[in-house]
């Protein structure tokens, strides 16, 4: 498949209405903006497009605009934000409100320092160890401070005596301070390993792009791009729902030997490729 070299994302911005927009690897690298990335970022609105940022992150909405702004991301330069987070925290209130989920639940709970936002206002009894789990919720790793094998100690009996498990961030790589490092997508697969099945929400599957297509009222499919830096959750994500993709390449892309071997790898390909999300 041919894919289209952009030096900017200016032509992006000539070609499509709708903007859904990857964090990590897009924006920012958790630690500070790209160059170009917050000018590029008011500058479509102020072109008129509409922008949802569309996010694997384990975190609700809010906690995740929040880090915008104190990024140094201007306030309106976004119109929403949808993180796998918040898909999964009104499945849960939608389930504990049907009976189908049991309230006082108890929760085993794989976060980022401490962070409960994941299940703010759910009826969860949260615990600390997989012996006691009814529920496994991974909604972020700590791999750069922990090995795998702390989470194998962890998630093993759990995942022995077939705990649900819900992973709200499938990435499965993390860029961190000091590099890249495995990310809750990973975990997801340990469990796996050890005899337990997850439930994954959040990109490439379809749940998490229909619910940002929903709150802009469905637009024509061919009046959005989605741009991002991973193959395996952007590109092929936006594929499998019909929209035009963007590969960002100073991500976690940025030293991969071939391109063509990753998009082959996950059957995925880009419309486009562009070095960063600017205009310059």
């Amino acid at each position: 498949m041919n894919v289209e070299h952009l030096d900017s994302i200016a032509p992006l911005a000539e070609r499509y209405q709708l903007f859904l927009l990857d964090q990590f690897g897009v924006l920012h690298d958790g630690q500070a903006p790209y160059p170009g990335s917050v000018d590029a970022l008011s500058t479509l609105k102020r072109a008129g497009k509409t922008v949802v940022l569309v996010s694997n992150s384990g975190k609700r909405a809010r906690p995740n605009e929040d880090r915008l702004l104190k990024l140094g991301f201007a306030a309106g330069s976004w119109d929403h934000f949808v993180s796998s987070g918040e898909v999964a925290w009104r499945r849960f209130h939608d389930m504990t409100a049907s009976g189908a989920l049991r309230s006082g639940t108890k929760c085993l709970l794989i976060s980022r320092d401490g962070d409960r936002s994941a299940i703010e206002g759910l009826p969860f009894a949260l615990c600390e160890a997989g012996e006691e789990a009814e529920l496994v919720l991974i909604a972020a790793s700590e791999g750069d401070r922990n090995g795998l094998d702390h989470y194998r100690r962890l998630l093993a009996p759990a995942a022995t005596r077939q705990v649900p498990c819900f992973c709200t961030n499938p990435d499965k790589i993390m860029l961190t301070a000091i590099g890249p490092r495995f990310g809750a997508g990973e975990i997801a697969d340990l469990y796996e390993s050890l005899g337990g099945s997850v439930t994954r929400i959040g990109k490439p599957y379809p749940g998490i792009f229909e619910a940002a297509l929903a709150l802009v009222g469905e637009p024509e499919r061919g009046s959005v791009v989605c741009v991002g830096d991973s193959v395996e959750h952007d590109i092929a994500g936006g594929n499998g729902v019909g929209i035009a993709t963007a590969l960002v390449m100073g991500g976690i892309l940025a030293d991969a030997p071939d391109l063509a071997a990753v998009f082959d790898e996950h059957k995925a390909w880009p419309d486009y490729k562009v070095w960063s999300f600017s205009f310059r």
